[in-house]
């Protein structure tokens, strides 16, 4: 339900009364980056998770002491705790901390804490896109020497995680709108990719987002980004009276991007500010929706100061982040990879990147994500997979939902030519693994975790063509 949220800012002096916080689940990709920074400013930190990963691992070799399990006696010393929107009330360590009167916040608003504590922090929001565009930013900012603090929701190869803490006065976060969540965030850039109808378990309708979005851009202080080639995107800018600056590949945009040549895979293309080409790029990525994000990162980094030189190279050397179109390996002349889309205009961007690489045969299996999403936009996502060769349709993943909708994966499969239903990883790996041909893709897919398929099918490849 949609609640017409606010920025809260009564714990923003908090830190200055703390030194030990505890972080309840540490290992999540927006946890580890906020505790990394506190932890490089002096804080005594701890943390606790029910599963183990990349970012959990992270976190324990900068010495940082984590539980594997959650227990009030996690606690114990904690002046501070933080946590997750995933962490249900009645967690053992949020009671813990209640009983204790120890104070409790949720992640976002001490990500918006944080984003306050440096000048100009560069906030990337958008339903599509924010990751990807995050990562593209830090590494320009980070490969340019401006030595930025950097939160990404995936990892960035050329950092080795999704967080960086540099010296500077630059913060560069990602900012989602589900829930409301970046309303906690006071930037000083805000970067809006795109507005799309999404998360309408929460928003309810596209008219909610945009009110979000405009509130979003109320609490930005100097300047706004935006795609001015989406016109919802646009339309939320309309009441601001901040600089607004536009990317795109319309000829108004104030940054256009310019495709110059196409190779099955990467494009190359200049980026004209205000009718002069600053530089010429070529993308280690694929797809004009990673142009798109690019244009946008180049957008900002300009604004902060960063030569179009050193634009040019450092977009030319990011080769994308963990679970965006990962290639995660070739065997028998089949390549496998991953992606992270669960939204029919992210699908539909990474599966028409996939067509025009030149395979054989796409293979896309598809894990659906919520049940309210699939059951809303059901038509669109029968449209986006419906490019596909063949398409593999998995069971909807609940995440934090019931299935009031009485929504089936089925019921897309009816709408999909040339797919198949499959309950399970295994089924499913099993299957296309048995199907696919020398020179195909198989590209699993999804918001959840079908990457556990993804490794299934790369190892069952691996060993059926090391026989």
């Amino acid at each position: 339900m949609y609640l017409d949220k606010t920025c809260d800012k009564s714990y923003d002096n908090i830190l200055d009364s703390v030194k030990r916080v505890h972080f309840i689940g540490i290992g999540g990709s927006g946890m580890c980056p906020l505790a990394e920074i506190l932890l490089n400013e002096g804080y005594s930190i701890s943390g606790s998770d029910i599963s183990d990963g990349d970012t959990l691992q992270r976190m324990i070799g900068m010495g940082v002491p984590v539980f594997m399990g959650h227990k009030a006696e996690n606690i114990e010393g904690a002046q501070l705790v933080v946590y997750t929107a995933a962490v249900k009330q009645d967690n053992p360590e949020l009671a813990a901390a209640r009983e204790h009167n120890i104070p409790a916040i949720e992640r976002s608003v001490m990500l918006g804490i944080l984003s306050r504590r440096y000048a100009k922090t560069a906030a990337v929001s958008g339903t599509h896109g924010k990751t990807t565009t995050t990562a593209m930013l830090s590494q320009i900012l980070i490969g340019s020497g401006k030595e930025p603090t950097a939160v990404i929701g995936g990892k960035l190869p050329a950092i080795g995680g999704n967080s960086y803490v540099g010296d500077s006065d630059i913060m560069v976060c990602e900012a989602c709108e589900y829930v409301d969540s970046f309303l906690q965030i006071t930037p000083a850039l805000a970067i809006i990719l795109n507005v799309d109808a999404d998360h309408l378990d929460y928003f309810e309708n596209l008219d909610n987002i945009k009110k979000s979005f405009r509130k979003f851009i109320a609490q930005t202080s100097e300047a706004v980004i935006v795609n001015g080639d989406d016109e919802n995107a646009l339309s939320c800018t309309n009441e601001t009276s901040l600089p607004v600056i536009t990317f795109g590949f319309g000829e108004n945009c104030d940054y256009r991007g310019v495709i110059t040549s196409r190779n099955s895979v990467y494009e190359t293309f200049d980026i004209i500010h205000n009718g002069e080409k600053i530089c010429t790029t070529t993308l280690s990525v694929p797809g004009i929706h990673n142009v798109c994000n690019a244009l946008a990162a180049a957008a900002a980094a300009h604004y902060l100061g960063v030569s179009g030189e050193d634009i040019s190279k450092n977009l030319n050397e990011f080769k994308g982040v963990h679970r965006r179109f990962e290639i995660l390996g070739k065997h028998g002349g089949i390549t496998v990879a991953d992606d992270f889309a669960h939204h029919p205009t992210e699908i539909k961007a990474a599966l028409s990147a996939a067509m025009g690489m030149g395979f054989r045969k796409v293979w896309n299996v598809f894990q659906p994500h919520t049940f309210s999403r699939t059951a809303m936009l059901l038509d669109d996502f029968a449209e986006a997979l419906s490019i596909v060769d063949e398409a593999v349709i998995l069971e909807i993943l609940p995440v934090r939902e019931i299935n009031t909708y009485n929504i089936y994966n089925t019921d897309l499969g009816k709408k999909v030519p040339r797919s198949k239903c499959i309950d399970t990883f295994e089924q499913a790996a099993e299957y296309v693994c048995e199907n696919a041909k020398e020179g195909d893709l198989i590209l699993t897919m999804g918001g959840g975790n079908v990457y556990m398929c993804a490794n299934m099918i790369n190892e069952k490849l691996a060993e059926k063509y090391s026989k």
